[in-house]
């Protein structure tokens, strides 16, 4: 493989009402979602259907038990919070005291960006609209990963992988990727330490929240390497790799490299052709050290004895990759896999000499380089609660207050999609996968649509006694070229299952 596969991420935002500091998220966040349903889903709203869902499915061979898991891994359980299918194949829910948009599935970075990018404008969309509800109040949605009192929030990746690749191999080779990833895929942050209170800069927002390197929970004992076992697919010929050691970067080229990059490592481990030990000495220790040192002097331990930095380990995944590439697919390459080595070998030459040469294309760059424009403007030290404004407001997803939108709209920070190919993914579904029958299902038979989810649209039809279930358990199956023709031209959701069941 390359760099296509199926993949998607889940953003939790952060979330504040202005002016009532002490407002329930869990209700503010409800109201955010609830609004943009109300708006935006014509006749029935489907329900999310739960049934398939096994969130304590551990890829080590076990389950965990229900009576010893926390609260927050329960994601199989209806809470009655608000929770929306849309029209472009995405969900829109609140998932604890976050409202969270989860992409649908894509088949490459770059739609990856695009979805995702899609999802801040359905979030900016939604809070406009629960601001506008009678006794509404002004509600603000971050793309963030901290609050700065010791809480943290999730930007989640999803990779389908293929089962036949042993577990361990997944651990060992992608765990050192994992703990230089920052360097080029972090959001920067102002503060150290879980609560922020020592003073400094780092390069991610989610490094000092981890604490062991493998594990099944999301929320506590954070782990490098998540073990759930969900595939939403096949579960003979697929494992969904779920990642959560990432930041949620507002940078396109930062989203575009996380996941490029990513994608190239996991099929080089699929493909068993990782065969240099790059085991860090104390990944968490390493992971963290990284992040703390935005100079990228800091060195890590790797077990052979070798002593690198973040880029250093960065560039031995990236010279495997160009190997990979060149031994699997020579001068047939696709474009998008060649544009990810190039730009990965371009941030991390640049990246060694001088990290603001690339605050035009990474998050955490250009965050620093604006918060060192303010200290030398102001004078200001790194404990000053101004810079810790400027960290929040960088992440406000209104164009008119956040601080990246006003970089993009100036240019001083690279795109990599129009205005016109984002707002167009906020309503229509890739082609390439079966989100596009899920978004269409819901586009034109939005009244007999009963419920769906990853793997399945569950039709409610008049004379019939039960739902109808028609499962998508194949991510590559219910693409336009598989039911476009079909879904145009059916006229009723009994038609289509009728075609479908014949």
């Amino acid at each position: 493989m390359s760099v296509r596969r199926v993949m998607g991420t889940e953003i939790e935002y952060g979330i504040s009402v202005v002016g009532q500091p002490m407002a329930n998220p869990m209700v503010a966040s409800s109201q955010v979602v609830n609004a943009y349903a109300s708006a935006t889903v014509r006749a029935r709203r489907a329900r999310w259907d739960f049934e398939e869902e096994s969130p304590l499915r551990d890829a080590r061979g076990f389950d965990m038990s229900r009576q010893v898991a926390d609260p927050s891994q329960l994601t199989d359980e209806d809470l009655g919070l608000a929770n929306v299918i849309l029209t472009n194949g995405a969900r829109l829910y609140v998932d604890h005291a976050h409202p969270e948009y989860s992409t649908p599935e894509v088949t490459s970075p770059l739609d990856v960006v695009r979805w995702e990018k899609a999802g801040d404008l359905v979030m900016l969309d939604a809070q406009r609209r629960a601001a506008q509800l009678p006794g509404g109040t002004a509600i603000v949605c971050y793309k963030n990963n901290t609050d700065g009192k010791g809480a943290s929030y999730g930007a989640h990746e999803n990779y389908l992988m293929r089962r036949a690749t042993p577990f361990g191999d997944v651990v060992r080779h992608l765990t050192p990727f994992f703990v230089s990833r920052p360097v080029v895929a972090g959001a920067g942050r102002v503060g150290i330490g879980q609560d922020g209170r020592t003073r400094g800069f780092q390069i991610s927002q989610r490094a000092d929240f981890f604490e062991v390197e493998v594990g099944l929970e999301t929320t506590l004992k954070r782990p490098i390497i998540n073990t759930r076992d969900e595939p939403h697919a096949d579960p003979e010929k697929y494992r969904r790799l779920h990642v959560i050691v990432g930041d949620a970067n507002l940078a396109e080229v930062s989203t575009y490299l996380k996941v490029g990059t990513t994608s190239l490592v996991l099929a080089m481990i699929e493909d068993r052709f990782i065969t240099t030990d790059l085991t860090v000495e104390g990944p968490v220790a390493g992971l963290r050290a990284i992040s703390h040192d935005p100079t990228l002097r800091q060195t890590i331990t790797l077990t052979d004895g070798r002593t690198v930095t973040g880029v250093q380990l960065q560039w031995e995944y990236l010279d495997l990759a160009r190997k990979y590439v060149e031994d699997r697919y020579g001068s047939d390459a696709d474009a998008q896999t060649l544009d990810v080595l190039a730009r990965w070998e371009s941030v991390l030459d640049r990246l060694e000499r001088d990290p603001m040469l690339c605050a035009g294309e990474l998050d955490w760059v250009a965050k620093l380089k604006l918060l060192e424009q303010y200290r030398q403007r102001d004078g200001l030290g790194w404990d000053d609660a101004k810079l810790a404004l400027i960290d929040l407001q960088y992440a406000d997803i209104r164009p008119e207050k956040g601080l990246y939108h006003r970089l993009a709209g100036a240019g001083r920070i690279e795109r990599l999609l129009d205005d016109d190919a984002v707002e167009g993914a906020m309503h229509d579904p890739p082609t390439d996968t079966r989100a596009y029958f899920r978004g269409r299902c819901l586009e034109k038979f939005s009244s007999s649509v009963a419920a769906a989810s990853w793997d399945s649209v569950i039709f409610d039809l008049p004379g019939r006694e039960s739902l109808q279930r028609v499962p998508t358990i194949d991510p590559l199956r219910g693409s336009r070229a598989h039911v476009g023709d079909l879904l145009d031209s059916c006229e009723s959701a009994e038609a289509l299952v009728a075609a479908l069941t014949r």
